[in-house]
C-alpha cells in the first residue's frame, strides 16, 4: 500500500500506459494485416479511436487495472486483462458493425486484441518489477482479541502483502499511540475497540493527516445516505427506510427482465450443453435441482439450478453447506460449479420475477433463522429481491464469513443504482475465473499471538530510535 500521492502517480502512469498499449496494438494490427495503412480503413480507425480508448478506459476502471498493489499476482493480472480485452473487442466489433461509417476489418480488431493482451501484460509485469522494491506504506493496527487477529492475518497475507505492520493494543497509552501515529502512513482499527477509544484514535490520526480504515458496525451501514436538517437549533440526521424507492424498483425490474431475455438467448448453447453433460453422467437423476428459498420479505419461492451433487445429497446429512472436497459433488458438478454454469437456470427465476440479476444471494429458511439469531441486522437483506450475483460475491470470497458478506449486502442495498448493478455484473465475469471465489467453504481461521509487551526500558529505548517495522 502506497501513500496517497504515490497512489495517484501510479494510477496515472498505469492508465496512460494501458491506453498507449491499446493504441500500439491497433497500429501493429494494421501493419501486420496490410503491411501498410490503407486510407479508407485508417480513416475508419481514426473515427473509431475515441470510442476504443473510451471503452478501454471504462474496463480499465471496472477491473481496477490501474491498481497494482502487492496483492496482485501475475495470474490475477492476466485474468483481468483477458476478460477486459474480450469485452472491449466485443463492443468495438459491435460499434463497427452497427455504425457503418466506423466500419473496420474484424481481422484487425482480433489481431489488435491479441496484441493488447500481450502488451498490457508485459507492461504491467515490468512495471511491477520496477516498483516492487519501492518504499511501501507502514500500517498501524489497533485492537485486541479475535477481530484484531483476523485483520492482522489479512494484512500480512494477500490483501497487503509486504506492508510493514505495527500491531498495538487499544489500551496503549495515548502518548505512546501518538508516537506510533507519527511513524505510519495508515491506521486500521479493529471492530472490538470501544467507541470512546475509537473516537480518540481517529481524532489524533486526523490531526496528523493520516488515513484511517474502520470496519463499520452493521448499524452504521444503515446510516449511509442520511439527510441533515435542523430541529430548532439542533442538527439532526434523517435516516430513510432501508428499501428501494418505487422508481428504482420499477427500473430494476425492467432491466432484469430485458437482460434475462437477452442472456437466455445468448446462453442457450451453454444451457443445452450443460444439461446434456449432467444427464450423461447420471441418466437416472434429474437435470435440474429445485429447492425452496426465501425471497423478498421472506416470501418462499422455488430456485432452479443444474444438479451438481448426487441425487438426494442431503437425505442423510440434512441442510449443510458444501465444502471444497465435498464427496457429494459429482465430476460434472465440480466443473459447472467452478464456471458458475450451475447458476444459469436462475435466469428463468429472474424472468418470473422471483429473483433479480443482482442482489443478496437467496438462502434457505434454516440458515436465515440461524443467521438472524446471530446478526439481527440480517433481516434487512430481504428488503430487495435476491440475486444471481451480488456485491458480496464479487468483493468477497467463498470463504468470507457471514458478517462480512452481510456488510457487503447492506452496503449494496443502501447504495443501489442501476450503474452499480452493471458494474457488479461486469465484475462477475471476472469472478468466474477466480478459484478463490468458487471453492467450497473451508476453515480459514488462524491463531496469531499478539506481540509481547515491551518493558519500560525497551519502550524508552524505542522512542530514541525509529520504529522497528
Amino acid at each position: 500500500m502506497y501513500s496517497m500521492d504515490d497512489t495517484r502517480n501510479h494510477k496515472f502512469l498505469l492508465i496512460l500506459g494501458d491506453l498507449l498499449c491499446i493504441l500500439a496494438a491497433y497500429i501493429s494490427a494494421f501493419y501486420i494485416r496490410y503491411l501498410d495503412f490503407p486510407d479508407r480503413n485508417w480513416e475508419a480507425f481514426l473515427s473509431l479511436l475515441p470510442w476504443i480508448l473510451l471503452i478501454g478506459l471504462f474496463f480499465i476502471s471496472v477491473y481496477e487495472l490501474y491498481s497494482l498493489d502487492r496483492k496482485h499476482t501475475i495470474s490475477d493480472i492476466v485474468r483481468k486483462i483477458l476478460v477486459a480485452t474480450a469485452l472491449m473487442t466485443f463492443l468495438t466489433m459491435a460499434a463497427s458493425y452497427l455504425f457503418r461509417e466506423f466500419a473496420m476489418p474484424r481481422s484487425v480488431v482480433l489481431i489488435a486484441s491479441i496484441f493488447t493482451v500481450f502488451l498490457m501484460v508485459t507492461f504491467k509485469v515490468l512495471y511491477l518489477k520496477v516498483t516492487r522494491g519501492n518504499k511501501i506504506g507502514k500500517v498501524l493496527l489497533v485492537g485486541d482479541g479475535e477481530a484484531a487477529s483476523k485483520l492482522l492475518y489479512k494484512i500480512r497475507h494477500p490483501m497487503l502483502k509486504g506492508t510493514a505492520v505495527r500491531h498495538v493494543s487499544e489500551h496503549v497509552p495515548l502518548e505512546e499511540l501518538n508516537y506510533y501515529l507519527n511513524e505510519v502512513d495508515f491506521v486500521v482499527l479493529a471492530t472490538d475497540i470501544s467507541k470512546e477509544k475509537k473516537s480518540q484514535i481517529i481524532y489524533y490520526a486526523m490531526e496528523r493527516n493520516k488515513v484511517v480504515y474502520v470496519i463499520p458496525e452493521l448499524y452504521e451501514l444503515l446510516l449511509q445516505k442520511a439527510t441533515s436538517s435542523p430541529m430548532d437549533d439542533t442538527l439532526v440526521m434523517g435516516v430513510r427506510p432501508f428499501l428501494l424507492t418505487w422508481d428504482k424498483v420499477f427500473l430494476k425490474r425492467v432491466f432484469d427482465f430485458l437482460s434475462a431475455v437477452i442472456l437466455i438467448i445468448l446462453a442457450s448453447p451453454a444451457l443445452i450443453a450443460t444439461a446434456i453433460m449432467v444427464k450423461l453422467e447420471d441418466p437416472k437423476a434429474d437435470i435440474i435441482y429445485s429447492q425452496e428459498r426465501l425471497g423478498k420479505y421472506n416470501k418462499p419461492f422455488t430456485i432452479y439450478k443444474f444438479r451438481s451433487m448426487i441425487q438426494g445429497a442431503e437425505k442423510s446429512t440434512g441442510p449443510v453447506l458444501a465444502t471444497s472436497d465435498d464427496k457429494r459433488i459429482t465430476k460434472v458438478g465440480k466443473l459447472i460449479r467452478a464456471t458458475r454454469l450451475d447458476e444459469l437456470p436462475q435466469l428463468f427465476n429472474v424472468l418470473k420475477g422471483d429473483m433479480s440479476l443482482v442482489g443478496p444471494r437467496p438462502e434457505r429458511e434454516f440458515f436465515i433463522q440461524e443467521l438472524t439469531q446471530k446478526y439481527y441486522h440480517y433481516g434487512y437483506r430481504n428488503r430487495v429481491k435476491p440475486g444471481i450475483t451480488g456485491y458480496a460475491q464479487v468483493m468477497g470470497k467463498y470463504t468470507t464469513d457471514a458478517e462480512d458478506k452481510l456488510r457487503f449486502d447492506l452496503y449494496y442495498i443502501r447504495n443501489y443504482s442501476l450503474w452499480l448493478d452493471i458494474i457488479i455484473i461486469l465484475k462477475t465475469c471476472l469472478v468466474v475465473f477466480d478459484k478463490s471465489k468458487s471453492e467450497g467453504a473451508e476453515d480459514t481461521s488462524v491463531t496469531i499471538e499478539r506481540p509481547e509487551e515491551e518493558n519500560k526500558d525497551e519502550a524508552s529505548n524505542r522512542k530514541k530510535s525509529s520504529l522497528n517495522f
